[in-house]
């Protein structure tokens, strides 16, 4: 889920032509997520082959690294490693949360409300070491580098970006500043047109890019303190304090300068040994160089026995996507522009 800092953030709209040439690591761990919570049947089972295997997450990674080539952009994917122990407590809450979900689809299923279903379904999706293993064998069918994280994925991902191995690293949440990212991009995956939750109302929605400099800058902090404010608000990695969310959590940091003077202020106690450990995480985080990029043209073969042989897609839409890689003829040829 990651910190939400949004209302914080200086954000400037951008285009997917902004970002040709560039190489942009995406968080692996949220776009296998939103593919099996998104590409469902009507009353929410996933899609799946003719053996009950998903396949969701390879239609939507297929279709959406082919979108992103077609545009020029050079992605790199970024899969989680092992996450850390303090985490556990969120992964704890986010497993009760799908087993309440399974109920309650059993449940609509039951009383054929296939609309509630299909929600509650959307809400159950887990991302299965299997799942992990075949997008990886996919991208590098499609020529599509990708890395293995020893621990957080944002982390790795902004690392590199640091390093000028990437322009930017591809986030909806604002965990990826917290690691250092110098810019962030939002909505890459949700760029287009998109109806409301529960509204027959749509509405366009556009790429923003995030420079960590400028954000700070107009805020008058240090990205220490965006960590202490995050640390007040509530972490993947922390309890947060009650009623206390970007704005309030803010002006907290601005005007006592650290999450331990805020917190004296509040009458609000946070153990020290878990403050000075989320800082950590954030400021020293655990990243890896052992990591190679290199983008080819798909082996359009593989692809389509993987695709096609074992999992029953269709042939003529998956040619039809592999077409967009042509693309990448010509960013191999031109080179990456930062």
């Amino acid at each position: 889920m990651g910190v939400n800092l949004v209302d914080l953030l200086k954000r400037e709209k951008c285009s997917l032509k902004d970002l040709s040439n560039k190489v942009i690591a995406i968080d692996a761990y949220n776009d296998p997520h939103q593919f099996l919570a998104t590409i469902r049947q009507r009353d929410g089972t996933p899609l799946m082959d003719s053996k009950g295997r998903v396949t969701s997450h390879l239609s939507g990674l297929l279709y959406r690294t082919a979108n992103l080539v077609d545009a020029g952009i050079l992605p790199v994917y970024v899969f989680d490693g092992k996450p850390h122990p303090l985490k556990a407590r969120t992964l704890a809450i986010r497993k009760e949360i799908k087993e309440e979900a399974e109920r309650e689809w059993r449940i609509a299923i039951e009383k054929g409300d296939l609309e509630t279903a299909r929600k509650k379904a959307q809400q159950t999706s887990r991302v299965t070491d299997e799942i992990v293993d075949q997008s990886k064998r996919l991208l590098s069918a499609l020529g599509i580098p990708w890395v293995q994280a020893p621990s957080e994925g944002e982390a790795q991902a902004s690392h590199m970006a640091r390093k000028g191995d990437a322009y930017a690293v591809a986030s909806q949440d604002s965990d990826s500043l917290l690691f250092g990212a110098p810019i962030l991009v939002r909505n890459l995956a949700i760029t287009g047109r998109r109806k409301l939750p529960n509204k027959q109302v749509y509405v366009k929605i556009e790429p923003e890019i995030v420079r960590l400099e400028d954000t700070l800058r107009d805020l008058g902090i240090g990205r220490e303190q965006l960590v202490d404010i995050a640390i007040l608000i509530g972490t993947d990695f922390n309890e947060g304090i009650e009623g206390i969310g970007p704005k309030k959590g803010y002006e907290l940091i601005k005007r006592f300068g650290s999450a331990e003077k805020a917190l004296e202020v509040l009458g609000k106690e946070i153990d020290q040994g878990l403050i000075d450990a989320v800082r950590k995480i954030f400021l020293e985080p655990d990243v890896t160089d052992n990591y190679h990029l290199e983008w080819d043209l798909p082996d359009e073969k593989d692809v389509i026995d993987m695709l096609c042989g074992e999992h029953q897609f269709s042939k003529d839409r998956v040619s039809n996507a592999l077409q967009k890689f042509e693309r990448m003829r010509g960013l191999l040829r031109q080179g990456r522009l930062f």
